[in-house]
């Protein structure tokens, strides 16, 4: 079961790394059910630790849910050299740190995040037609064989 990011076609992705991520017990059975939404969430570097905010997990409905924060801030982890290089790499340029996909691996949830570089919207529709038109010369070759 992977979760995917459906914003990614906005950024121009580079690095890619993997991250644990701190989950109540509740939302790990959420996260498990698919009632996790990362459309729309960011990774922040605060001091040395990572954090992924504005991410969405649903309610477990079979938990007691007074309080409970759906958008809430949760910890990754990373090593601390990750987090460095991570860190540099934000400082040098124009670059945001996007989750890419949420998924489990032997029983834990990992946070695919990417060092991605913002298109702009001129960049976007010209990506959107060349796939427009790679998928028309594909049908073709197709049914011209």
């Amino acid at each position: 079961m992977k979760i995917g990011n459906k914003r990614i076609s906005q950024f121009k992705l580079e690095e890619k790394l993997e991250a644990g991520i701190v989950l109540l017990g509740s939302e790990v059975k959420a996260a498990r059910l698919g009632h996790a939404d990362i459309t729309g969430s960011y990774v922040k570097i605060i001091g040395n630790e990572a954090y992924l905010v504005g991410a969405k997990i649903f309610p477990y409905k079979f938990s007691r849910i007074e309080g409970y924060d759906e958008k809430r801030t949760r910890k990754l982890l990373l090593h601390k050299k990750e987090l460095l290089v991570l860190k540099s790499r934000l400082d040098q340029g124009n670059f945001t740190l996007v989750p890419t996909a949420l998924y489990l691996k032997n029983g834990n949830f990992k946070l695919e995040i990417a060092l991605g570089k913002g298109t702009k919207e001129h960049e976007r529709r010209k990506n959107a037609k060349q796939k427009v038109l790679n998928r028309v010369a594909q049908r073709e070759l197709k049914n011209g064989e």
